[in-house]
């Protein structure tokens, strides 16, 4: 049987390239970067080099990018760092309720410290208005944070007007880049960003490395204690490897990044006419258009997305309920949630990512699948 892949915003496959080019510095070259001796000034060469190419491609400066462990760390780093360095336990933190749990668990964490966080709701498109963000600001607020695009839905959020009204108001804004990088071009000497996360898993790159951009002149306190790695402010030894594959990954992105856009869109125009002909009654949860041409969320009204997860995987089919799973058994959505569907709306919606292995050809036989899944559930319901 052969299987269909289509989670890509989990996770992306690794281009066979970006492994060649990670593959002398995972064999041949071993010198730990931060020694003197020339096996580890070779790697320190090559990290560096890395970082400079990476910066060039999202429009920052080599020493505003620090490279991390993924958007996990990166997201920790930005809300820790920044409420510590420039609030104080009461001090206020605004972050979007459909951010990825790497940002709201952090945000809650700071909240037990004794910060104060203001979770800001979407609306039914799935969008964090600016009147939004204007009505939670205080006078003590010391910091926004909202993501670029979004991870389950795929909506493409307005920083530019969030991140512009909170240079005005003196707040810094972070947002969450991950899911942004693999088919927009970023240049951040434009965004009215002073902090941004990335991940390089996201592009055809390897696990395990991300990015953190600080814009230059921003106090940031270190997440993690050690040695003086990446300027003194993200201790470990350097990731050489990954961030050469980090480096050749968003070089091969950035070639082909309008065309691979344009592929995206039109495999989720055409995965969604495919359904809609058989199951005209499917509602696609937020923005379609404008979005990330890749990602869809899709509700299935009278099924359990649980099932349909399982008999898609029995099928070969490979999706996303866009929630964790605990125990067996699937929550709803917080990103749903927030949005305002309620909870057996959000039990009945599974999210859909395509990438660039995905044919036409592949896509309408997962469709077939899922409509035959999904009639066939409908009538054990009785339905």
């Amino acid at each position: 049987m052969n299987k269909i892949y289509l989670d890509h915003a989990a996770s992306t496959p690794m281009d066979i390239r970006v492994f060649e080019a990670m593959t002398p510095y995972l064999t041949e070259f071993y010198g730990n970067p931060s020694s003197p001796h020339s096996f580890g000034q070779k790697m320190h060469r090559a990290l560096e080099k890395s970082r400079r190419e990476i910066a060039k491609y999202i429009g920052a400066k080599s020493e505003e990018v620090y490279f991390v462990s993924g958007g996990t760390e990166s997201n920790n780093w930005a809300l820790d760092g920044i409420m510590s360095s420039y609030g104080k336990p009461g001090d206020h933190l605004i972050v979007s309720s459909i951010e990825h749990p790497a940002v709201l668990n952090k945000a809650k964490a700071l909240e037990e410290k004794g910060y104060e966080v203001t979770y800001v709701t979407a609306n039914r498109k799935g969008e964090i208005t600016l009147e939004a963000i204007q009505e939670a600001i205080k006078d003590h607020t010391v910091m926004i944070s909202v993501m670029m695009v979004n991870n389950e839905t795929g909506v493409r959020q307005n920083i530019e007007a969030i991140g512009s009204y909170a240079k005005e108001k003196g707040i810094l804004f972070h947002s969450d880049g991950v899911q942004a990088l693999s088919h927009l071009k970023i240049n951040l000497k434009d965004l009215p960003v002073d902090l941004m996360s990335f991940s390089a898993h996201k592009i055809n790159g390897p696990v395990g490395i991300g990015i953190l951009f600080v814009r230059s002149g921003i106090k940031i306190k270190n997440l993690l204690n050690g040695g003086a790695q990446e300027r003194a402010r993200r201790p470990g030894t350097g990731m050489v490897a990954l961030a050469v594959g980090f480096e050749k990954a968003i070089q091969i992105k950035s070639e082909n990044i309008e065309t691979f856009y344009h592929d995206l869109k039109e495999k989720k125009a055409f995965f969604i006419n495919k359904l809609k002909e058989d199951l005209p009654d499917i509602l696609i949860n937020g923005s379609v258009d404008g979005g990330h041409p890749g990602i869809v969320n899709i509700m299935f009204p009278g099924v359990s997305a649980e099932n349909l997860l399982m008999n898609l995987d029995l099928a070969g089919i490979a999706v996303s309920g866009g929630s964790a799973c605990a125990s067996g058994a699937m929550n709803p959505s917080h990103v749903l949630r927030a949005m305002g569907l309620e909870v057996s709306e959000a039990k009945a919606s599974i999210r859909f990512s395509f990438g660039g292995n995905n044919s036409l050809e592949c896509l309408e036989i997962a469709s077939c699948k899922l409509v035959e899944i999904v009639k066939r559930l409908r009538g054990k319901n009785g339905q």
